[in-house]
């Protein structure tokens, strides 16, 4: 899953978005609720607060696999660069 804001975007692999645990980690972390979680427990990406990113980098801490990250932030204002 991908959404895009305007000045960043926000992917989850669909298998990490699917995992409840992990939906509920993302949404306890970040601190300008970019994520949410479905009546179901999988993770949404609320469209309306992903230009409040401040770039702290807990969504990516927050990660399953820091090996194979499920979460990434793009730049879009930096032509797509990830943010590391």
């Amino acid at each position: 899953m991908r959404k895009d804001g305007t000045f960043i975007a926000v992917e989850v692999e669909d298998s990490a978005a699917a995992d409840a645990a992990f939906a509920q980690k993302l949404t306890e972390v970040c601190p300008v609720d970019i994520f949410a979680q479905e009546p179901d427990g999988s993770l949404r990406i609320v469209d309306g607060n992903l230009d409040e990113c401040v770039l702290c980098r807990l969504c990516i801490d927050a990660d399953r696999d820091p090996a194979h990250p499920a979460v990434k932030v793009l730049k879009l204002y930096d032509a797509g660069a990830l943010l590391v």
